[in-house]
């Protein structure tokens, strides 16, 4: 039986959302599912032939392979926490969501929103957002269990 792809998508920036992000992946992986974890996977690696290139290179590099990424997955990840969400995971939404509605694709778009915070009075993201999810989750656990059902 094939596994379900999942792209990660979310902020990978900071050291705490780095770890979280590992640890996140480890336990949805430990369930028999293959990420593609950004931080770990792609072309934001410190190594040959990353590390050799231009800023402009490296940036081409990284937008091409995580377009791919997105557009090979069955389950589209994003992590929502934080005071907004990762900018660069908000267009990485966008690709997942068109190729959903205008490909008629079996893709699955997910959330997973443990943060408090909120953006707007009364709602915690933006619609433009919001809606693009099939599902959002507050804990990891039901996600963990959502996944554990497909």
């Amino acid at each position: 039986m094939k596994k379900n792809k999942i792209y990660f998508a979310g902020p990978l920036f900071s050291k705490a959302e780095r770890y979280y992000n590992q640890e996140l992946c480890f336990q949805i992986e430990s369930n028999d599912f293959k990420v593609f974890l950004p931080q770990r996977d792609g072309a934001e690696l410190d190594k040959p032939p990353y590390i050799g290139m231009t800023q402009a290179e490296r940036n081409k590099v990284i937008f091409d392979l995580d377009v791919k990424q997105v557009l090979d997955c069955d389950i589209f990840l994003f992590v929502l926490d934080g005071r907004v969400p990762d900018e660069g995971a908000c267009f990485e939404l966008g690709i997942a969501y068109n190729q959903k509605v205008h490909n008629n694709s079996k893709k699955r778009i997910i959330g997973l929103h443990t943060d408090m915070r909120a953006s707007f009075i009364n709602s915690k993201l933006n619609a433009m957002i919001e809606c693009s999810f099939d599902k959002i989750f507050m804990s990891e656990k039901k996600l963990i269990d959502y996944l554990n059902e497909i």
